[in-house]
């Protein structure tokens, strides 16, 4: 407030608990009057510095007012604090438009519609980000030496992107591969798996777990090769051909199925045929059965020899001396197929085979899809359906006393 003494302006100061008093007393502040959620309130806080000269007054030495003009008592929409109709439309559509597209577009019931300055190098709207998928093994399902079972969480937002579909692709990883030209099988969700195109060796489904099905896809390898490496990697696909970023496995199958007593049983008979005279019979019938076995159990019959006759000499030295070395070579080289990792673990004294069961859903789509056409449906909106079936698995156990 300001009073005019002659041609001069004074301005006239008083407290701000003065000011809301007033306002109450001439009814210019009521209930009626204050905004949603918020409450006015005037307490006292800090004290008075030293320095200061306008408190060296009578009772002003302790204390000093300290306003507190906002407090939020509930939780409300920032936009609801503006009591404006078109400033609160605009600040809640600027708000929506900075959280799910971008702020470069606008949020219409649960899309977002893309300014015309918000498009990639390929001309494809992208104010609505596409987040990329996390790919990761199934924890229900232990990877066995055939049998892999990968899941990720559904990445559509409620509002902005549509995923179309989720792109797999696997390879066979070895040192004669190169990884960036070879990109292996590449496995569509939504055409492939769960329209049943797949193979029997791969299918569409979901592990037992807490997650809702309708967040969570699945897919489970059943005819990998034992102590391969694999390389696993998804991307998500939106209903304008947009391609997210890529999200990678890589995992070494478990070792090869060994049957430990047969592998015992082909110990003997080799001893017994390299043992004493050996005729052409006898070295063409080793030869025979050292080919025959997997490279895992030619390991494994290596060791029971060395285990009970190395004193008659080991199973190298008697190969080359009983069947020449050119047959040799070709029996011993296949040892170089065995990993380091299975070959010490096939150095156990026991290794005992079990087969468990896991119960999974093996899931179908009932849509049909029209064929030779691109198809950018919605994959959230696609109706399945889903059947238990139990997962056989074998696995080798391996220690270095028998179990029960």
């Amino acid at each position: 407030e300001t009073t005019e003494l002659g041609n001069k302006k004074e301005l006239k100061s008083m407290p701000f608990i003065t000011y809301l008093s007033g306002l109450l007393t001439a009814q210019m502040l009521s209930d009626d009057h204050l905004i949603s959620g918020v409450e006015i309130h005037c307490e006292e806080k800090g004290r008075c510095p030293s320095t200061c000269h306008l408190c060296r007054r009578p009772g002003k030495e302790q204390l000093s007012p300290t306003p507190v003009l906002l407090e939020i008592n509930r939780v409300v929409p920032l936009y609801a604090l503006i009591q404006d109709n078109d400033t609160r439309e605009a600040f809640k559509g600027a708000l929506m438009s900075s959280y799910w597209c971008s702020g470069k577009g606008d949020v219409i019931e649960d899309w977002c519609r893309c300014d015309l300055n918000a498009f990639d190098e390929n001309g494809l709207p992208n104010c609505s980000p596409l987040p990329p998928p996390v790919l990761r093994l199934s924890p229900s399902v232990e990877p066995s030496s055939t049998v892999v079972s990968l899941e990720w969480l559904d990445v559509q937002p409620a509002i902005g992107t549509k995923v179309s579909d989720y792109v797999l692709q696997h390879k066979k990883v070895d040192e004669y591969t190169d990884t960036d030209l070879y990109t292996g099988e590449s496995l569509s969700f939504a055409d492939d798996l769960l329209s049943g195109l797949a193979t029997s060796c791969v299918a569409a489904g979901r592990s037992h777990g807490d997650v809702p099905e309708t967040s969570l896809y699945s897919v489970i390898f059943k005819c990998l090769e034992p102590d391969g490496l694999y390389k696993f990697t998804l991307y998500a696909v939106d209903t304008r051909g947009r391609h997210s970023e890529l999200s990678t496995v890589t995992l070494r199958t478990a070792c090869p199925l060994v049957d430990d007593s047969k592998a015992e049983e082909i110990a003997d008979k080799i001893y017994n045929l390299y043992n004493g005279y050996t005729s052409g019979k006898e070295q063409q019938t080793a030869y025979n059965t050292l080919m025959e076995v997997s490279a895992s159990m030619l390991f494994r019959v290596q060791h029971h020899y060395n285990s009970h006759y190395e004193k008659f000499g080991d199973f190298v030295w008697r190969s080359e001396d009983e069947l020449g070395p050119r047959k040799a070579h070709l029996i011993l080289r296949r040892l170089e197929k065995v990993s380091s990792h299975c070959s010490t673990l096939l150095r156990s004294a026991y290794i005992q085979s079990r087969t468990e069961t896991m119960p999974y859903l093996f899931c179908r789509s009932e849509e049909v899809r029209p064929p030779g056409v691109v198809w950018y449906s919605i994959l959230k909106d696609t109706k399945v359906t889903c059947e238990e079936k139990m997962v056989s698995m074998l696995r080798n156990t391996y220690g270095e006393s028998k179990g029960r």
